[in-house]
């Protein structure tokens, strides 16, 4: 068991303690700094990035070697802190509480702790965790981003209320796999330099309002569980709605999609219903019209091509649809985008 004291009053002199401490390699590029480690004490990396309005993000991709305990005083830095685990688990701990809590793969957590108190963090050796924490400094978000606090219920509100740091506030909530795919968003920009960092900097306020919506939800239904799916079943689900995402255009059914993951097809539409507010073939008919949006704007391929590159077999039917869910024809869209273009040249 090692255990890693971290005093710093921010996220970058946070990440500096556990690089003295667990070794490895700090670089920084466009404002993202990246402490990669291999040795005896981790392999992975841990990466952080902070912006003006006092959000920072960071990112473990790391195995422990050794079971790791990290406590943080809370008296010179005690944000909120946002957290999503996409694999593996950890374990929180307040100072005057006997027991752990878990944090789970895909569920949302937020906490923070009062003035002068600690956070314990556990890590246990060999499991690969990767975790998405956003800390939110209170008084510089309300203060530069936070205009209208009634978009919060009253529990969230006095959390970002609390400018002593007097209360300490644990919310462990249910599974939410939008936030998984907005991380892997988040974590697969390819553009460089000030747009990456702007690019970045949106999908954090999408998965902040991820994290409060689910808080909400939770505080409604008193904190029940919202299904009977188990967490495996969940995560087969999700799988199921990343190969559709990947194929729009194959020939998709209910029954072969529950057939497949071995599930009764309720379960595959409650769980659908659960991570993605769709049924199944609401789900296929959502991808599909996203990709034809994308191609039409990204490619030179006539209406016609579009529509049945996505698996779609009538034209009047995509656009019927696609007016519907964009306010726009496929046709009246390709026009738009190609006088643009003309008017560029």
């Amino acid at each position: 068991m090692k255990t890693i004291k971290i005093t710093a009053n921010d996220t970058a002199g946070a990440v500096k303690q556990l690089h003295e401490v667990i070794g490895g390699t700090m670089t920084e590029r466009w404002g993202e700094h990246v402490l990669e480690v291999d040795n005896e004490f981790a392999q992975g990396k841990i990466t952080f990035l902070s912006f003006e309005w006092g959000g920072s993000v960071l990112q473990y991709d790391i195995i422990f070697l050794d079971n790791i305990t990290i406590a943080i005083d809370a008296s010179e830095f005690n944000p909120i802190h946002f957290t999503y685990t996409t694999e593996g688990h950890s374990y929180h701990r307040f100072e005057l509480e006997n027991k752990k809590r878990k944090l789970e793969q895909y569920q949302s957590v937020i906490i923070t702790s009062k003035d002068g108190g600690y956070n314990y963090k556990y890590f246990e050796k060999n499991v690969k965790i990767q975790m998405h924490l956003i800390q939110i400094n209170r008084v510089m978000f309300i203060k530069k981003r936070l205009n209208d606090a009634s978009v919060l219920n009253k529990k969230l509100y006095e959390v970002f209320y609390d400018k002593q740091h007097e209360k300490v506030f644990a919310y462990f909530g249910t599974y939410n796999l939008k936030m998984a795919n907005l991380i892997k968003q988040y974590n697969g920009i390819k553009q460089k330099g000030m747009i990456r960092i702007l690019i970045k900097e949106g999908i954090v306020y999408q998965i902040l309002s991820e994290h409060m919506q689910q808080h909400n939800k939770d505080e409604k239904r008193d904190k029940k569980p919202s299904t009977s799916l188990t967490k495996k079943e969940i995560s087969l689900v999700r799988k199921v709605g990343q190969k559709i995402l990947k194929n729009v255009a194959e020939d998709y059914n209910v029954e072969d999609l529950a057939n497949e993951i071995g599930l009764p097809q309720a379960k595959l539409q409650e769980g659908f219903k659960l991570l993605f507010s769709r049924t199944v073939t609401e789900y296929v008919r959502h991808v599909r019209l996203e990709e034809a949006r994308d191609l039409i704007n990204n490619t030179d391929n006539n209406i016609s091509q579009i529509v049945y590159s996505i698996g779609f077999s009538s034209r009047s039917y995509f656009s019927k649809i696609f007016k519907r869910k964009y306010g726009i024809s496929p046709s009246e869209f390709l026009k738009n985008k190609q006088e643009s273009q003309i008017k560029i040249s």
